[in-house]
């Protein structure tokens, strides 16, 4: 039995993702190649999987993803955005995560809206290293 999904997911590149975006503008494309720029100088070693939704992060599991969800209101959100996702092991507090739940006991899911190349700082960058290493160490 041909397993739908895997050969769904083999089909779509990185740019069939970004170009499926509303208004797709380059800066979406540029802020996902930072980021992931970004995590290598850190050290970390991942798999990507694009899938239709969204970008997996992978070490041993998902540690972050990449995606166009709506997590405001529209009027809220800048003209061009992506949203980046990942977990912890407890709610991380800041006026920048948009949301925060807890997906399962002990693992926290944060949402953070991401509008310029500028937001993709030490900040986001340490939560991905957290949720890296989280990850790493189930």
């Amino acid at each position: 039995m041909q397993q739908l999904d895997a050969f769904t997911d083999s089909e779509i590149t990185y740019g069939d993702f970004f170009r499926q975006a509303p208004e797709m503008n380059p800066n979406e494309l540029g802020m996902y190649e930072l980021l992931l720029d970004r995590l290598s100088e850190l050290g970390c070693e991942y798999s990507i999987r694009v899938q239709k939704t969204q970008i997996s992060l992978s070490n041993q599991y998902m540690f972050a993803c990449i995606s166009f969800a709506r997590v405001n209101k529209k009027a809220e959100l800048p003209s061009h955005y992506v949203v980046v996702t990942f977990s912890l092991n407890y709610p991380k507090n800041s006026e920048r995560i948009a949301v925060c739940t807890e997906a399962a006991r002990n693992r926290w899911t944060h949402r953070v809206v991401i509008g310029s190349i500028s937001e993709i700082d030490e900040e986001l960058l340490g939560w991905f290293q957290e949720a890296y290493e989280f990850s790493n160490n189930k």
